[in-house]
């Protein structure tokens, strides 16, 4: 299996599910060059405790595709956002031979399941997703469109429920780089974080980053959190720090987010937790999936440390049902075996080309050189404006 990922989110959850692939099992894990291309840190971090033996090189799409016509895999794992996943399918991917099987994706908690999701997506002959509710959600979805493959279950890879260490004095917040978007929100929350601190000087607060001031991530962020803390004057007692959740986990007395995946990692770690509900629970927020888990709490409740634990009725209908129930890795035998029809994807009519070729650009122009061209189109478009 050669594994092609885009973005931090994505080499991290590409790294653990080929950790996850049965014995015997050959693969290779690279990272495609678009301008959300990890940092080298970010790379560090997204591979630490799998299976991956060093960080993935970064490839240009053409190096990929040479790639796959020399070492002719029977997968290609395409965990990659939704644009890439498509025109590198669709396109930079089209026409190995012999074809290989197209698997992909999403990272984290996807509920609800999105129709965009799915389009995207449409190409690959397996999708694969993370709890019996998501199957559901998305099999609803590809009945009413049509087109796409095979839909298998696989418990999130990095989700290996474990007890934590006992006795941390960390409290770990988790950003998200999408919710909430507003800065005054985004404030509140590290002035709570800040007055937690200030009451429990015999605890570490930590703003965990998914990417430092100038790296990419999946998501852009307007309101970077630790430039934001840097604005307000720093008033107060806060650690920020980028690298590996576990870490932090590991060392961790109590977890917070807005909607962050992590707030699985810090269930199957036993990790008390608070999932923030001041701002809505919501498809906009992320956070639908936590109704009734127990977990929605306020910024009073961070302020005062109140952390709880997550229900079991919920684990086991989202993200943490038995391993037995997993199927991806016999569905994708079935696919290798074949014989197969390839999966129809829904994008391929021509009122779709012209964001194929902008998804194009992304992985075969420099980002660089890219970004450039779209400050330079940016400056034209309002010298254009100013003369009407």
């Amino acid at each position: 299996m050669l594994a092609v990922a885009d973005s931090d989110s994505y080499l991290k959850w590409a790294a653990c599910l080929l950790g996850d692939l049965p014995e015997g099992c050959v693969t290779e894990l690279v990272v495609v060059r678009t301008p959300i291309a990890p940092s080298p840190e970010q790379i560090a971090a997204a591979v630490s405790g799998t299976r991956a033996e060093g960080p993935p090189p970064v490839l240009s799409a053409r190096s990929v595709r040479r790639l796959a016509e020399r070492t002719r895999p029977d997968v290609i794992l395409v965990a990659c956002t939704g644009p890439v996943v498509d025109v590198l399918v669709a396109e930079v991917l089209d026409g190995l031979r012999p074809r290989p099987v197209f698997v992909s994706g999403l990272p984290g908690i996807s509920v609800p399941a999105t129709e965009k999701a799915w389009l995207f997506r449409s190409g690959c002959d397996l999708f694969v997703v993370h709890s019996e509710r998501e199957v559901a959600e998305f099999a609803g979805i590809a009945a009413r469109l049509g087109g796409g493959g095979e839909l298998g279950l696989a418990r999130l890879p990095f989700l290996r429920p474990e007890a934590g260490t006992g006795g941390g004095n960390r409290v770990v917040f988790a950003t998200q780089a999408k919710v909430p978007r507003q800065r005054e929100r985004r404030e509140r929350i590290l002035l709570s974080l800040a007055e937690l601190a200030a009451r429990r000087p015999d605890l570490d607060v930590v703003v965990k980053l998914r990417a430092l001031e100038g790296e990419r991530q999946t998501h852009n962020e307007r309101h970077h959190y630790q430039r934001l803390w840097r604005e307000m004057g720093e008033p107060g007692r806060l650690t920020f720090a980028a690298g590996s959740m576990r870490e932090q986990l590991e060392r961790a007395a109590g977890f917070v987010t807005v909607s962050s995946t992590a707030a699985l990692e810090a269930i199957a770690m036993g990790v008390p937790s608070l999932v923030l509900r001041d701002f809505g629970v919501s498809a906009e927020m992320i956070n639908l999936v936590f109704e009734g888990s127990d977990l929605l709490g306020t910024l009073e409740e961070l302020a005062r440390g109140d952390f709880r634990t997550a229900s079991a009725a919920w684990c086991a209908a989202n993200y943490f049902h038995p391993a037995g129930r997993d199927d991806w890795t016999g569905l994708l035998a079935g696919l290798v075996a074949g014989p197969r029809v390839p999966a129809r994807s829904l994008l391929d009519g021509p009122e779709h080309a012209a964001a194929r070729r902008r998804a194009r650009l992304r992985v075969e122009v420099p980002p660089k050189m890219l970004r450039a061209g779209y400050r330079a189109k940016r400056r034209m478009r309002r010298y254009l404006k100013a003369l009407t």
